[in-house]
Formats: C-alpha cells, sequence, structure tokens
C-alpha cells in the first residue's frame, strides 16, 4: 500500500509542481506551454534518476573469489600454526628427553664406584693400533720362545731318556723327611752284630748251598743303612720280635726315627705281613749296657711307606748308638723284614756328648 502511494505521490508530483511553479510566476513573466514544461520536467528527471545497479552475478561471483581466498587464508594459517605446535612439540620432548639422559647419567656416575684402572688419557686410533701391533710381537716372541724350550725338552727327552728316567726314580726317592740322616752307612754308621738278632735263615731252601756267600740270597743288616729300598731288599729276621742296634758316625742328641717298608701294592704277594708293627727305641750309653728309653711306636702299613716318630728325648742327650727292638709284625709267621731305618737328630762334640749324657770327660 506504502508503494502504490508513493507511486501515485510520483504520478501526480509533477502536476502538483507545475500549477506550484505556475502560480509562483510573478506577473508579467512569459508564459511556458505545456510542452516545453513537459520537456523540461522530462530533463530534471533525468537529472534526478540515480546511477544503475551493479548486476548480481557479478557481486556472487566477487563473493565466490572472496571466501575462496578466505578459506585458503584460513586453511594456510591453520597449516603454519600446526607446524608451529608440532615444532614446539618436537622441541619440548627433546629438551624433556636430555634431561633425562643427563640426569640417568649424573646418577650412574654417582651410583658405580670408578674404575681402579681406568686410563688416565684416552689412546688416538694410531697409538691404539700400535700398541696392539707392539704386543702382538711379544706374543709372537713368546710363542717362539715356547716353540724352542718344547724343541729342547724333546730332544732331551729323545737324547736322554735313560738319564730322565734315573732322575725321576732319584726324586721319587728322596728323602722326604727333609731332616738329616745319621743312621746312613755313606756318613759312617754300621751295624753292631754282636747286638743285632741274627739273619733268618730258610729251611725250606737248598741248606748246603746257602753257607756259600755267593749263593746266599739273604741280605745282611747293613742293608737298612742304604737308600735303596725296593721290593726285596731288606734284612730279614726270624720270628716276629728281634733287635738291631746302629752305631751312629758320633754323638747325636736324637729327635726323631723314620722307618721305610715298601707299601702293599709294589709288593709281589700284594700285602706286606713281614713289615715291622710296634717297636721300642733306646739310647745307649757309652759303656754299652745303659738303655734310655725314648719311646714305643706302632708302623701303620696302610699309611705311608715312610712314617717318621719323634723321640721322647727331654731333655735332650747324645748317645753313640740306637737301639731298634721290634715287638710285633703285621702277621708273617716265619721273619720280619726292616727295609730302611734313619736316625735324625743333631750331632754335637765329645765334650759335649760326654756331658749331656752325664758320662766322664
Amino acid at each position: 500500500m506504502g508503494w502504490k502511494l508513493s507511486a501515485e505521490a510520483g504520478a501526480s508530483e509533477p502536476q502538483w509542481a507545475d500549477r506550484l511553479w505556475r502560480g509562483n510566476q510573478p506577473a508579467g513573466s512569459p508564459v511556458v506551454s505545456e510542452e516545453q514544461f513537459d520537456l523540461l520536467s522530462t530533463l530534471d528527471l533525468r537529472q534526478e534518476m540515480p546511477t544503475p545497479r551493479v548486476s548480481k552475478s557479478f557481486l556472487s561471483l566477487l563473493f565466490q573469489v572472496l571466501s575462496v581466498l578466505l578459506s585458503l587464508l584460513g586453511d594456510m594459517l591453520v597449516s603454519v600454526y600446526r607446524e608451529v605446535c608440532s615444532i614446539r612439540f618436537l622441541l619440548t620432548a627433546v629438551s624433556l628427553l636430555s634431561l633425562f639422559l643427563t640426569a640417568l647419567w649424573w646418577g650412574l656416575l654417582c651410583l658405580v664406584p670408578p674404575l681402579e684402572n681406568e686410563p688416565k688419557e684416552m689412546l688416538t686410533l694410531s697409538e691404539y693400533h700400535e700398541r696392539v701391533r707392539s704386543q702382538g710381537q711379544q706374543l709372537q716372541q713368546l710363542q717362539a720362545e715356547l716353540d724352542k724350550l718344547h724343541k729342547e725338552v724333546s730332544s732331551v727327552r729323545a737324547a736322554n731318556s735313560e738319564r730322565v728316567a734315573k732322575l725321576v726314580f732319584q726324586r721319587l726317592n728322596e728323602d722326604f723327611v727333609r731332616k738329616p740322616d745319621y743312621a746312613l752307612s755313606s756318613v759312617g754308621a754300621s751295624i753292631d752284630l754282636e747286638k743285632t738278632s741274627h739273619d733268618y735263615e730258610d729251611a725250606t731252601t737248598a741248606y748246603f748251598w746257602n753257607r756259600f756267600s755267593f749263593w746266599n740270597y739273604a741280605r745282611p743288616p747293613t742293608v737298612i743303612l742304604e737308600p735303596d729300598v725296593f721290593p726285596g731288599n731288606c734284612w730279614a729276621f726270624e720270628g716276629d720280635q728281634g733287635q738291631v742296634v746302629i752305631r751312629l758316625p758320633g754323638r747325636v742328641q736324637l729327635s726323631d726315627i723314620t722307618l721305610q717298608h715298601p707299601p702293599p701294592s709294589v709288593a709281589h704277594t700284594g700285602k706286606a705281613n713281614s713289615a715291622p708293627r710296634d717297636f721300642a727305641v733306646y739310647g745307649l750309653q757309652v759303656d754299652d749296657e745303659t738303655e734310655v728309653f725314648l719311646g714305643k711306636f706302632t708302623f701303620d702299613v696302610e699309611k705311608s711307606e715312610i712314617q717318621t716318630f719323634h723321640l721322647q728325648n727331654d731333655p735332650p742327650m747324645a748317645f753313640p748308638k740306637v737301639k731298634i727292638q721290634i715287638l710285633s709284625n703285621w702277621g708273617h709267621p716265619r721273619f720280619t723284614c726292616l727295609y730302611r731305618v734313619r736316625a735324625h737328630g743333631t750331632r754335637t762334640s765329645e765334650g759335649a756328648g760326654d756331658s749331656a749324657t752325664g758320662g766322664p770327660h
């Protein structure tokens, strides 16, 4: 309704304007015709007519271009923001990881004790190679020396096998007691035959031929003063009781007595029942009548073949002779064998021996 009223008003406006204009004309002014007036009104309307509007299609296209540009700009800003956020996150993660590794390293340094042989300075690659090369040369030299030594030992074994065997047997037969032996014939000891039991005589053998020394296989009592101990090389006396008196090379303060008998493992019969078992030791004074008891002992064939017994010689007294009295053996019914007897102690001078024993000067 408003639009229609305005249109009617617009249509009646020229008439109203014309009337007004005509009414306002002063007297004596020239009269204008209606055609001229219409022409003038038309010109005025054209002057008052607004500029033509831009088409809607152009505006819509412009808006679409602007929206696309704004969308692209927004996407670009979002991408840049995301990149910035990702880099920031990465830097934050790297920083936290670095702090964690640093704390872990310091913790290990505080907990783990430092190495004692830690090198004070780091070696360069060339120095390391030089050291490895020198050590390799040293190893080669040691290997060459070992090969040379092996060849020498092989040649010695091949050329001197008998000598090596004798040396081995000598080492095996060494005195493991590690004490001086004064009942050794090589240092002057001997047997007092008058105070020693008689040798064993086997009645089952040819009695006639045993009277000749070169047919008699029995060993004399002096064999117990020799270091050669092997099966059969012993002094045998009849029964399980007997004695032997050893004349020492001088006055000796006796401390120990050692008996030696081959073990059953090397005996031809597989047993050692002829070995002495219980025995007593006496020290004889210069008059050969006074005897001093030095102890009673037992030789155990199940133990070592060399057994040492400590004598009861306190205060120490020096004796020129020592008597070994066998009281029993390990079951042999006919005889007892003695292989080796050793007397240990300290040798004294004549004056010291007399004073120690209480004998005359």
